[in-house]
């Protein structure tokens, strides 16, 4: 009798851990994981030590936050961005200390929106994922909205997609395939087929003003207004949208299961694994407002100095656009898919390169464009031939290289020579007259 209890029992502790295990993994998304591989446990021995017990609070929820992450030494660079501003130590070092800034502070907010998961439920988890997962690119688009810089938006955002799919794919693929020569490297090709459809349809709907324009500009059709091309992306940015939402209730709902990361432990892991939040309800909302604030300061501040940047260094807009800027504010994002390449864990890698890549086209874009139609700003989808055509061929190449289900090395090099490509024909751009804020048909057409 005794030993049938003590099984029961023991079943129904196993039990509750599996519970607990999968309410721990419901929440948790790739991009929540790649930004966990850079946090690391912090030691509160010296907060204890703090004679008033009233403060231990409030200094251990500070340490947490700031000190949590391998990248706290990044942190300096947000003050003195701020000195920077109002010592006027010149245009070009607040540029780029604002762009160090944004690293730690993209790296934090993911950590915050994941600790408010814990209260919130595997669902909302996912919407604030998907709401804060690109904040730092929707903050700078906006900024660049109210300043009438629609070059900086579309070069800005189809640099963060191209340097998904290229640069951070590539880079993983690379370095993972190399770490890994006697092993196989599978990942699961549903979630990649699916991210690919949506990447597809956003070149679709970012082609169709370009195609329109140049139809007409060679009198082979006519429009009935001159607005066509902006009523047209305005269209199509609605659908997108709806797009997206569908995908999210794919993602979230009926079909959970395919972007759950599968591996999450590994006993070679240094990984700071949590099993229940670090942070209230509360604070995590605070400083998570906190951090949204301390994000759009500093993106004002990249957006106001870019065209000094572009001058001191002598390189077009385009250029630190489409390339610098997407790298350095990504970067912890993008560190995070190249260490689970290394562990071979590539599900996790796509889930971070291509959901991100799909979170911009299919969500944070046409949600420029319809923030700049309620502000009064002409903003379409047409991102111009040279930028059309190189977005074509990342996602064509991306979709070749994601269709057997297993990767190597060589298909991680592939990748970054094809970035490279791309970079070096922004690198020879030279900034044009134009602005490039006029954006209607009948401005454009030739």
């Amino acid at each position: 009798m005794d030993s049938s209890a003590a099984a029961a029992a023991a079943l129904l502790e196993a039990g509750d851990g599996h519970a607990k295990e999968l309410r721990h993994l419901g929440h948790r998304t790739a991009h929540s994981m790649s930004s966990s591989s850079l946090r690391k446990k912090s030691d509160t021995s010296l907060v204890r030590k703090v004679p008033f017990a009233a403060l231990r609070p409030f200094l251990s929820t500070l340490q947490e936050v700031l000190l949590g992450t391998r990248l706290f030494v990044l942190f300096p660079a947000v003050g003195l961005a701020v000195l920077a501003r109002y010592m006027h130590f010149g245009q070009v070092w607040l540029f780029v200390l604002s762009l160090i800034g944004l690293i730690p502070l993209a790296e934090r907010l993911s950590f915050l929106t994941e600790q408010i998961a814990y209260y919130t439920g595997p669902t909302v988890g996912g919407l604030l994922n998907a709401t804060f997962g690109n904040v730092t690119e929707v903050i700078i688009a906006l900024f660049a909205l109210s300043e009438g810089k629609i070059t900086v938006v579309k070069c800005s955002l189809l640099g963060s997609i191209l340097s998904n799919l290229l640069l951070v794919l590539g880079t993983s693929l690379f370095f993972g395939g190399i770490a890994n020569l006697g092993s196989e490297q599978p990942y699961d090709k549903k979630q990649a087929d699916v991210s690919t459809g949506l990447l597809i349809l956003g070149l679709l709907c970012n082609s169709m003003p370009l195609m329109l324009r140049y139809a007409v500009s060679a009198g082979e059709h006519a429009v009935s207004s001159e607005d066509a091309g902006l009523m047209l992306s305005r269209a199509c940015s609605v659908v997108m949208i709806l797009a997206y939402a569908a995908y999210l209730y794919f993602q979230l709902k009926t079909h959970r299961q395919l972007f759950e990361p599968q591996e999450v432990e590994d006993d070679a892991d240094d990984l700071v694994s949590e099993d229940e939040p670090v942070l209230g309800f509360s604070c995590a909302m605070i400083w998570l407002a906190v951090m949204t604030v301390m994000t759009a300061v500093l993106s004002e501040y990249v957006v106001s100095t870019i065209e000094a940047a572009s001058k001191s260094w002598e390189l077009s807009v385009s250029f630190i656009s489409v390339i610098l800027i997407p790298i350095v504010g990504n970067a912890a994002e993008h560190a995070g898919a190249v260490i689970f390449a290394f562990k071979n864990k590539l599900d996790i890698t796509l889930g971070v390169s291509l959901g991100s890549a799909t979170q911009i086209s299919m969500f944070v874009v046409p949600l420029s464009v319809i923030v700049a139609w309620i502000m009064g700003v002409p903003m379409d989808l047409d991102l111009n031939l040279l930028e059309t055509g190189s977005l074509f061929l990342a996602i064509l190449m991306t979709s070749f290289t994601l269709q057997d289900g297993s990767s190597h090395y060589l298909k991680g090099l592939f990748l970054l020579l094809c970035y490279a490509v791309i970079g070096a024909c922004f690198f020879v751009l030279k900034q044009s007259s134009s602005d490039g804020n006029n954006l209607n048909l009948s401005s454009r057409s030739a």
